[in-house]
C-alpha cells in the first residue's frame, strides 16, 4: 500500500512538473524562428552592403574615366591654335561631354566639338557653345 500512495503522489507532482515546462519548451520554437530571421537579416544587410561598395566602387570608376576625358578634350583645345580654350568649359558625365562658353564663330563651335568628338573615350558631345555677336566684341 505504501507503494501505491508513493505512486498516487508522483504521478500528480510530475504532471505538474510537465505542465509548467511546457511554456519553456514552447519558446524554444520562437527563439529559433528568431535567429532565423535575424540572421536572414543580417545576411541581407551584408548584401546590401556589397552592393553599395560596388556601387560606390563603379561610381568613382566612371568618374576617374569622365575626369580623365575632360583633361584628353582640354589638352585637345589648348593644342590647338584656332580655338582660345580657356573660353570653353568642358564636363564629362559618363562618357558625354558638354561644352560650354563662347566663341567668335559657328565654324569655331564646330570645330571645338569635332575635337571633342575625336578624341578617346568621348561617347556623344553636347555642344552649348555661344556664338559671340559681332557687336559684342567690338
Amino acid at each position: 500500500m505504501k507503494n501505491n500512495y508513493a505512486f498516487k503522489l508522483a504521478v500528480p507532482a510530475i504532471l505538474f512538473g510537465l505542465v509548467l515546462s511546457v511554456p519553456c519548451f514552447a519558446q524554444d520554437q520562437p527563439a529559433s524562428q528568431d535567429m532565423n530571421q535575424a540572421g536572414q537579416k543580417m545576411e541581407q544587410a551584408g548584401s546590401n552592403t556589397a552592393d553599395a561598395a560596388k556601387d560606390a566602387y563603379h561610381g568613382t570608376a566612371r568618374a576617374v574615366k569622365d575626369t580623365t576625358i575632360t583633361a584628353r578634350v582640354k589638352t585637345a583645345l589648348a593644342g590647338d591654335k584656332n580655338v582660345k580654350a580657356s573660353a570653353i568649359h568642358v564636363d564629362t558625365v559618363a562618357g558625354v561631354v558638354t561644352l560650354n562658353g563662347q566663341v567668335p564663330s559657328p565654324e569655331i563651335a564646330q570645330h571645338v566639338a569635332q575635337l571633342a568628338e575625336q578624341t578617346k573615350g568621348v561617347k556623344g558631345v553636347n555642344n552649348q557653345l555661344l556664338v559671340a555677336s559681332s557687336e559684342s566684341t567690338q
